[in-house]
């Protein structure tokens, strides 16, 4: 069975390197540069309960999340990240030798799940613009698909899924799960389409935009006649007291992470224009806290190596749909600054 490969963490990275880890410009994760609010780290050390479990029915984080999304509680499952609450919609919908559809290029863990169910993945490439096939994945739904995952903005290619796609994938009766790990960096959720359709669930993350990664906390909105299942089939506690005490800080200083938000977009645009500067790298629109770039004369692999030779992580790719591409986090000012002189450098031997 194929797996899922992961980056790797940032001690793991200094250590192979032998550098320290603040000398590593981490920008292959889609992690927060400016990391939690601080009412996170008072929460944390005031908290004097750590021996005691969470409460199973979540119900504090709960009405918290409710608030933020604007939905009702009784629909709001917490998970250990979000990955989990996409584990259980696989675990709920496929059986061994049921079909799911996919739309590559996207996350990974969509194909992942897929193989951990034993079910028959049929892949539906995503246009030369990286828009969905819309009329050959409305087949593959006809044709007896059970459950699809759309991530909006896609990961890794930053783009959204417009509101009367989702409408035409929902008219078919295959689960949909919306992914919107990213949704805070384009201003757009459709967690307010859950009510009116049952075959719709919205999975969230505060890895990204509240900067608790490593603490895997994230949630997902369901239809109120499924939610009740999922407390059937989620194991109890789930989420950590710290992973709550977490949420409940972040959302209480909602303000602070917004203008953070607010100079990840504008790093995002400034790290676009300045890639597009090198004739050899061919960056892509994003909506999401990353920006995908196509390789053309190097090899995507060989830039990726060279780069962390000198300390600065992305990530690569070379599958159908993606050839020859490198993932560039979004992070502070001076992250860019470093990732552009060093493309600079690489591709001052581009060509010659």
């Amino acid at each position: 069975m194929p797996g899922y490969k992961p980056m790797d963490s940032i001690d793991v990275v200094a250590g192979d390197l032998g550098v320290a880890e603040e000398d590593i410009v981490k920008l292959d994760g889609n992690e927060n540069p400016y990391g939690p609010s601080p009412k996170v780290a008072e929460a944390l050390g005031g908290f004097g309960f750590y021996h005691l479990y969470p409460d199973p029915e979540q119900r504090r984080v709960r009405e918290a999340v409710a608030e933020y999304v604007g939905a009702d509680a009784s629909q709001i499952v917490i998970g250990n990240g979000s990955d989990e609450l996409l584990s259980i919609a696989a675990m709920l919908f496929l059986s061994p030798g049921d079909t799911m559809a996919n739309a590559p290029p996207t996350f990974g863990v969509y194909s992942f799940l897929g193989h951990v169910y034993d079910a028959n993945i049929r892949q539906v490439e995503r246009r030369e613009d990286f828009g969905l096939d819309l009329p050959a994945l409305e087949l593959a739904l006809e044709d007896g698909a059970k459950l699809l995952y759309v991530a909006s903005p896609n990961n890794p290619t930053g783009n959204s899924l417009p509101r009367d796609q989702l409408e035409r994938l929902l008219a078919h009766d295959a689960m949909i799960v919306l992914d919107e790990a990213y949704s805070e960096f384009s201003g757009e959720s459709f967690v307010s389409m859950v009510r009116k359709h049952d075959n719709l669930i919205v999975a969230r993350t505060f890895s990204k935009w509240a900067g608790l990664a490593g603490l895997r906390a994230g949630y997902a909105v369901f239809p109120p006649a499924l939610a009740e299942i999922i407390w059937n089939v989620k194991v109890p506690f789930n989420l950590t007291v710290a992973a709550e005490q977490a949420i409940l800080a972040s959302l209480e200083d909602r303000n602070w992470l917004e203008k953070n938000i607010a100079l990840i977009v504008s790093e995002r645009e400034r790290l676009y224009s300045r890639l597009a500067e090198l004739p050899w790298l061919r960056p892509y629109p994003s909506q999401a806290n990353f920006v995908l770039c196509e390789v053309r004369g190097p090899a995507a692999k060989d830039v990726r190596d060279r780069l962390a030779e000198q300390g600065i992580m992305v990530r690569y790719f070379d599958s159908p749909g993606l050839r020859n591409c490198i993932r560039i986090s979004v992070g502070k000012p001076e992250h860019s600054d470093s990732v552009i002189g060093a493309l600079k450098g690489i591709g001052a031997g581009v060509g010659k």
